[in-house]
């Protein structure tokens, strides 16, 4: 592999030629760490262009989110023994050396703001939940914008436990975490104006004599009572506690990414991630930040019906359905409405397109980092004026 590589610019407009050099290297990403020998990569990319100084503000805006999307795919490559939830929570205390203000929540604060659903998912592991805070306070008066992401360092499906094929891919069941710490490290790198604040739900599910079971009925930091059906649906509920949490910081629209159903695997494959939200507007946002950036989402539904199916005998609503054949990802988009406040909301269910099977122009196979650049083009878009 070439150690430095350059690129031929010129003729294209300034825009196009920064975008070029995104992609060259995010296809050039490679995780070598856990390597005895690394194999070498590419080092340095040089871009010839007509005009350094038109070309300059694109590549930089380009840049913060190239940078944004190779830490969300560096985190979620990283093995589970490596990166459990301390290690996480360090990794992203260290992005204050980026002006982002950090603050982890351990076991006792969660228990103090009453956070069950993220406390029963952790509780089975010995590496113990954490809720990451992370703020930037921009430079406009105005309420932030609140990423919101799932982080399950590694899911076992606890003792309703996933076949053992393919669970090795559950090392990466925090992609959507991941990418709302790309997006902010995005923001911060390009000095974004924009308030923003991504709350991050990390834990293991693990199975043990202190996991929580199927049947548990569970108290959520909102005060709604939530019925156990499967235990391997346990992103909805560290998810709501997070959406909870993020109330407190009088957003001025949410966006949560998680990696949450198989089911919109199955809706949509690998070719964009489900979305669904509260706003129109919103969602009209994310979707052309999606287009823009080459992170395609597609728009699904929340109906009437799929929160009736949560009614519960025992709860004030079961965490998922039960029988064959299910609209999951629409029954799970209908709990955390339960649980997302009157702000404008959107949700990414991001588990088809969180990691490439193959090689495409924008990477190797591997996990993609979808979602950071999204976000931090739907920031840039929308929020910055």
């Amino acid at each position: 592999d070439a150690v430095r590589l350059t690129l031929d610019a010129r003729g294209l407009p300034p825009d196009a030629a920064a975008g070029l050099a995104a992609g060259a290297c995010l296809r050039a990403w490679r995780f070598t760490r856990a390597q005895r020998r690394e194999k070498p990569g590419l080092q340095a990319l040089d871009l010839v262009v007509d005009d350094p100084a038109a070309v300059a503000p694109h590549w930089a805006r380009a840049s913060a989110g190239v940078r944004g999307c190779l830490l969300a795919r560096d985190l979620a490559m990283e093995p589970a023994n490596a990166l459990t939830t301390r290690a996480f929570a360090a990794r992203l205390e260290a992005l204050a050396e980026h002006g982002i203000a950090v603050d982890v929540l351990g076991r006792r604060r969660l228990a103090r703001e009453g956070l069950g659903g993220l406390l029963a998912v952790g509780q089975g592991s010995d590496n113990p939940p954490r809720l990451a805070v992370l703020r930037w306070r921009g430079s406009i008066a105005a309420a932030p914008v609140v990423f919101v992401g799932k982080g399950i360092c590694f899911d076992t499906g606890g003792i309703s436990i996933k076949p053992a094929a393919g669970m090795a891919a559950m090392k990466s069941d925090m992609a959507g975490a991941a990418a709302c710490a790309g997006a902010m490290l995005a923001l911060a790198l390009r000095r974004s104006p924009a308030p923003a604040v991504a709350v991050l739900a990390l834990a293991e599910n693990a199975f043990s004599e202190t996991a929580y079971r199927p049947g548990d009925v569970l108290r959520m930091g909102s005060g709604h009572t939530v019925e156990v059906v499967d235990t391997d649906a346990e992103g909805r509920l560290v998810l709501a506690d997070a959406l909870h949490y993020a109330q407190r910081f009088r957003p001025q629209a949410v966006l949560d990414l998680a990696t949450l159903t198989g089911a919109i695997v199955t809706a949509l494959g690998s070719h964009r991630a489900g979305l669904f939200g509260s706003d129109d507007a919103l969602l009209a946002q994310a979707q052309a930040a999606g287009e823009r950036v080459g992170e395609p989402v597609w728009p699904m539904p929340i109906g009437a019906r799929h929160r009736a199916d949560l009614d519960s005998a025992i709860a004030d609503l079961k965490q998922c359905a039960t029988g064959r054949l299910l609209p999951d990802a629409c029954h799970a988009t209908a709990f955390l409405r339960e649980f997302a406040g009157p702000a404008p909301w959107a949700h990414l269910d991001i588990a088809g397109v969180a990691a490439r099977a193959a090689a495409d122009a924008l990477g190797p196979p591997g996990p993609s980092g979808f979602g950071a650049r999204l976000l931090d083009r739907l920031v840039s878009l929308y929020f910055e004026h």
